[in-house]
């Protein structure tokens, strides 16, 4: 059994238009390299809204007494790069993808981005093919370990949303990000990000995807908040 076929094994169904499923696996640096062939993206903007769906409603009916906050802060913490990532691995994502060769050479199977978008990608497909209900059980049958760490304690927290809903309450301005270093080969790149507010840096963070860098500086902008003079506390 090849790569593909035992992707659609774990997958678990018999796709009506499996065209859709090669869609969800073709990156944009593979259609680029092949003209008229179509990229991965636009079900990846579909697969993100089914997940944040299936993840919202999960939540919604098994704790009734939940706050929206906490709810909200649930879900950021499940829906998050690193969760997606590990769900694509566990599926082979990385293996099946069609990408282009400069991707190939730099990495790119192993991308945490890449890796996160497909997944979405693949759910987007499975919704188009199979319908709400069955996209929703998929991902929340995959997701369902994460669900489970992150009651326990076990899962890092999104610390980018913890941080906005606590300058939100001194302030209707945002907090904003943006990459202040970037190092490294293509394949093992080192991000350095910065969170600013009111014109002042909160915090720094590094990670190996802009994501993670600016998840590290929000939470170095909240350690410091707990002791800082503004009078912010968490």
């Amino acid at each position: 059994m090849d790569i593909y076929e035992e992707l659609k094994a774990k997958i678990g169904v018999v796709w009506r238009q499996e065209t859709l499923l090669r869609q969800a696996l073709t990156h944009g640096s593979y259609a680029y390299e092949h003209p008229g062939i179509p990229n991965n993206q636009r079900l990846e903007f579909l697969g993100d809204a089914v997940l944040q769906l299936a993840v919202s409603e999960y939540l919604y009916l098994s704790f009734p007494r939940k706050s929206e906050g906490e709810l909200t802060k649930l879900r950021a913490a499940v829906v998050c790069e690193p969760s997606l990532v590990k769900v694509a691995q566990e599926l082979g994502l990385g293996e099946a993808l069609l990408i282009g060769r400069g991707e190939e050479s730099s990495g790119g199977r192993q991308r945490p981005s890449i890796l996160a978008d497909a997944f979405e990608a693949v759910l987007g497909a499975l919704y188009l093919d199979q319908g709400l209900e069955a996209a929703v059980r998929f991902a929340l049958s995959k997701l369902q370990p994460m669900v489970e760490a992150v009651l326990q304690g076990r899962q890092e927290l999104d610390y980018k949303t913890e941080l906005q809903e606590l300058l939100q309450q001194h302030s209707r301005e945002n907090a904003s990000y943006a990459i202040l270093k970037e190092e490294g080969p293509a394949h093992a790149k080192c991000f350095t990000a910065g969170v600013f507010w009111q014109g002042e840096c909160l915090g720094r963070g590094d990670g190996r995807s802009k994501k993670e860098a600016e998840q590290r500086a929000a939470k170095e902008a909240l350690e410091r908040m707990e002791g800082s003079n503004r009078g912010l506390s968490r």
